[in-house]
C-alpha cells in the first residue's frame, strides 16, 4: 500500500465534543421530553440540511410553523447554539497536537457544518487553525457522505485518495470514504484511534 501521507479529520464528535444534548438538559427537565424533541423536532436529519447549505432562518422558522408549541426550544437550538459546544475531546487533541508537531503528514478537515455556526467553533477553538485546509459542507452547499463533497477536499488540495486516512464517527461517511479508496478509521474513542494509528505504522 502507498505511504500516508495525509491524515483527514471529522471535527465534531472526533475532536470538538458537539451534543445537543448539553444544551436541552438545561430546556427540559425530563430525560424522555428532551430524547423525544430530539428525535422528532430538531432532528439529526433537519439539522444535516443545514450543514448542506440550508438556512439556520428558513431551518427554525420550518419547525416553528409545524410545532408551534415546541417554538421556545425550537429557537433555542441556533439561538443558543454555543452551550453545545463543550470543548475539545482532549485525547483525540493530543493525538492531533503529536501529528501536526511531527511535521510529516498533511492535515485536513472535513466537516459537515453549518457556514453560520461555523465561525462559532473557529472563535472558540484556536486549533482549528493547524490545519492545512478545512472544507465546510455549508459553504461548499455539499456533505458527508457524498462523493462530490470528498472530492472536493481532494481536488482544491491536490490530494491522492491512495495516500490519504480518513478519521470519522459515522460509519456511513467512513464508508464512502473507502469507497473512493481512502483508507478509513471508524473513530469511537481516542485510545482506540491511537491503536489503529500504530496500527497502520503512524506513530503518535
Amino acid at each position: 500500500m502507498p505511504e500516508i501521507k495525509t491524515i483527514i479529520f471529522d471535527l465534531g464528535a472526533v475532536l470538538i465534543d458537539w451534543n445537543p444534548l448539553y444544551l436541552y438538559e438545561t430546556i427540559f427537565a425530563n430525560e424522555a421530553e428532551r430524547h423525544h424533541f430530539l428525535r422528532t423536532v430538531c432532528t439529526a436529519e433537519w439539522n444535516e440540511e443545514q450543514d448542506g447549505g440550508r438556512s439556520l432562518h428558513e431551518a427554525t422558522e420550518l419547525l416553528v410553523t409545524q410545532f408551534p408549541h415546541y417554538e421556545t426550544a425550537i429557537r433555542a437550538f441556533y439561538g443558543r447554539y454555543p452551550e453545545m459546544l463543550r470543548g475539545t475531546i482532549a485525547g483525540t487533541l493530543d493525538i492531533f497536537q503529536a501529528l501536526k508537531a511531527s511535521g510529516k503528514y498533511g492535515l485536513y478537515a472535513l466537516t459537515n457544518w453549518s457556514s453560520e455556526t461555523f465561525p462559532v467553533a473557529r472563535e472558540q477553538f484556536d486549533f482549528l487553525s493547524w490545519f492545512d485546509g478545512i472544507v465546510v459542507s455549508g459553504i461548499e452547499k455539499d456533505r458527508k457522505p457524498f462523493a462530490s463533497f470528498y472530492n472536493t477536499l481532494l481536488n482544491r488540495y491536490k490530494l491522492k485518495p491512495e495516500e490519504c486516512l480518513f478519521i470519522d464517527d459515522n460509519p456511513q461517511n467512513v464508508s464512502a470514504a473507502e469507497a473512493l479508496g481512502i483508507r478509513s478509521i471508524h473513530f469511537t474513542e481516542p485510545e482506540a484511534l491511537q491503536d489503529r494509528l500504530v496500527a497502520y505504522g503512524i506513530l503518535v
